[in-house]
């Protein structure tokens, strides 16, 4: 089976699932967080293992931030993550790693408000009173279509590289490609739906369309640092969990203030 091929069929298998527990939302949007945050820390630690990360701080602060989001709001979720210092300073008191405590605190950190801060933030998108639910169904599909359809533009048109240095596979030609399914599907989605304007639609799928290729060359730039290609196999042509959910890590953020600042 082709990379490309691989990678169809896990979206495929994948996005029911995905959009089912989102639509049940609740405490099995929750469980679902969870997991992929669990695994992608995992990932994560293995990842960062030159830096001595402290497992279990960031494990704690992460979890407690899904938590906060769920049944608490912004606040709960921000504070959840902020755990992370304490715990973390407490175990570097008792730890044999010969890494500086800034290196391995900042590790830590780092995995925690990245990946359960970055997750938080669609339990956040689908708490919203009005229309959560259609937010994150958006966000999600809108995300899905503009990695597929850069990745494909990409390898068929592509011909300058987006950042050679640090993901030399992204092409300009493939971004471009990218963020015109990304505004489109985020359009139709919203289109009459009595949530966002239609220049509000297209804003938020710009917005999208940006930040999700940056979460994507942000852990792009993690790898090269650590020199690895990817950061598991467990999805296949996807790579791990981390490498399926980069682009939302800063992608859900992104949406979320932006559809707060639509509604204030």
């Amino acid at each position: 089976m082709t990379n490309a091929v691989s990678r169809l069929v896990v979206a495929v298998v994948l996005l029911p699932i995905v959009l089912g527990v989102v639509y049940l939302g609740g405490w099995w949007m929750l469980a679902l967080t969870m997991l992929a945050t669990v695994v992608a820390l995992h990932e994560y630690w293995l990842l960062a293992r030159p830096l001595a990360p402290l497992a279990p701080a960031g494990y704690v602060g992460a979890a407690l931030a899904l938590v906060g989001a769920e049944v608490g709001g912004i606040g709960w979720a921000v504070g959840g993550l902020f755990t992370t210092f304490a715990i973390a300073f407490l175990l570097k008191t008792i730890s044999e790693a010969r890494a500086a405590a800034t290196i391995a605190v900042s590790g830590t950190m780092l995995g925690a408000v990245w990946i359960g801060g970055g997750l938080s933030f669609l339990i956040l998108l689908r708490e919203m009173p009005d229309h959560g639910r259609l937010a994150v169904f958006t966000v999600l599909v809108a995300v899905w279509a503009g990695d597929t359809f850069a990745y494909f533009g990409g390898r068929l048109i592509g011909r300058h590289r987006m950042a050679p240095n640090t993901s030399p596979g992204k092409t300009w030609e493939g971004f471009v490609v990218g963020t015109a399914a990304t505004i489109f599907v985020t359009f139709v989605a919203l289109y009459k739906q009595d949530f966002l304007t239609i220049s509000q639609s297209v804003v938020l799928g710009a917005v999208v369309a940006v930040a999700a290729p940056l979460g994507d060359l942000f852990e792009s730039l993690l790898k090269r640092d650590m020199d690895v290609k990817d950061t598991g196999t467990l999805l296949g042509g996807h790579g791990g969990m981390l490498d399926r959910i980069d682009a939302l890590l800063f992608a859900a953020p992104a949406a979320f203030f932006t559809v707060l600042a639509f509604s204030s």
